[in-house]
C-alpha cells in the first residue's frame, strides 16, 4: 500500500514539474537552482500528508516559491561577488515566450525577493492577491503594494516593441553573418545609436568586465571580436528565441557553447545580451 501511494504521489507530480520550474526559474533565474527547488518540494511533496492538500498544484506552487524566497534571501543570489554582468540562464526555444522576456528577468533582478515573487504571481501567473498572500505569508494589503512597487520599476525599463516572429529570427541570422564573417557595413546598419553590449562570462571564459554603451564602442568590440573569427570560426548550432528575445547558439573557437539574444527596437537591435559562462550552458547540451 506504501509504494502505490508513493507511485500515486509521483504520478501526480509528474504533469506539475513544467509549471513549476517556470516559477522557480522566473524566481532564480537560473535553471540548477530551480531544477533544485523543484526537487525538493517533490521530496516534501512525497512526505505529506495527501489527505491534508486539498489543491497539489497550489501547495506545490506555495512550496517552490517558498524555497525560492529562501534560496534569494540567503544567497543575495551571489551578485556581490559575481565577476562581471549577471544575465539569467538562457532558455532557448522555437517561439516566442511573452510572459517573462530577458529585460523583464533583468528588471526584476533589481526588487527585493518578496516584490519579485508578488510581481511574478499575480501579474505573471495571475493569481488572486489572497493566494498570494498565502503564499508569501502576508497579507493581502501588504501583496498589492508589494505587486505595485514592483510593476513602477518594471515600467522604468524600455518597453518591448513587437516584432513578427520569422522577421526577427532573420535578423538574428543576419547579425550572426555580419559579425562572425567581420561585415562592420551590415553590423552597423542593424544596430540602434545607444546600442549596448551585455556579456556574460563569470569569470570563466573571456568576456567584458563591464557593459558596454554606445554605437561606436559597441562597433569597436565587434571588430576586435571579428579578428579573433577571421583565424578561428564560430559556428552557429541554431536561431530561436533565447529567453523570449531573437538570438542563436553558437558554438565559439573555444569549442565552448555560447548564446546571443538580440533586444530589437523600431526594426533596430537596441541590447545584445551575451551568455558565455560555461555553467549557465551546460542545459543546453
Amino acid at each position: 500500500m506504501t509504494n502505490s501511494r508513493s507511485e500515486d504521489a509521483a504520478a501526480a507530480f509528474e504533469p506539475l514539474r513544467p509549471k513549476l520550474m517556470r516559477v522557480a526559474y522566473r524566481m532564480l533565474g537560473s535553471v540548477a537552482d530551480a531544477e533544485d527547488m523543484v526537487q525538493e518540494a517533490f521530496i516534501r511533496w512525497m512526505r505529506a500528508h495527501r489527505g491534508d492538500v486539498r489543491e497539489p498544484e497550489a501547495f506545490l506552487r506555495r512550496t517552490v516559491t517558498r524555497l525560492c524566497l529562501d534560496r534569494l534571501k540567503s544567497a543575495q543570489r551571489q551578485s556581490e561577488t559575481y565577476i562581471g554582468p549577471w544575465l539569467p540562464d538562457p532558455l532557448v526555444a522555437d517561439e516566442e515566450e511573452e510572459d517573462v522576456t530577458l529585460p523583464l528577468m533583468l528588471a526584476l533582478e533589481r526588487l527585493s525577493p518578496l516584490e519579485r515573487a508578488a510581481f511574478l504571481l499575480h501579474d505573471v501567473f495571475g493569481l488572486a492577491f489572497e493566494e498570494v498572500a498565502d503564499t508569501i505569508q502576508r497579507d493581502p494589503a501588504t501583496c498589492r503594494q508589494l505587486a505595485g512597487r514592483a510593476r513602477a520599476h518594471v515600467r522604468e525599463t524600455r518597453p518591448r516593441f513587437q516584432m513578427e516572429k520569422q522577421r526577427g529570427l532573420a535578423l538574428a541570422e543576419a547579425f550572426f553573418a555580419a559579425s562572425r564573417g567581420g561585415d562592420m557595413k551590415a553590423l552597423g546598419a542593424m544596430l540602434a545609436a545607444d546600442v549596448s553590449l551585455h556579456a556574460d562570462g563569470g569569470g570563466k571564459r573571456p568576456a567584458a568586465a563591464k557593459p558596454v554603451f554606445g554605437f561606436d564602442a559597441v562597433m569597436k568590440a565587434h571588430e576586435y571580436l571579428a579578428k579573433i573569427f577571421r583565424k578561428n570560426s564560430s559556428k552557429l548550432v541554431r536561431a530561436g528565441f533565447i529567453n523570449g528575445l531573437p538570438g542563436f547558439i553558437t558554438v565559439e573557437p573555444d569549442g565552448e557553447f555560447s548564446t546571443t539574444a538580440l533586444e530589437i527596437e523600431d526594426g533596430k537591435v537596441a541590447a545584445i545580451y551575451v551568455v558565455r559562462n560555461p555553467d549557465k550552458l551546460r542545459h543546453l547540451h
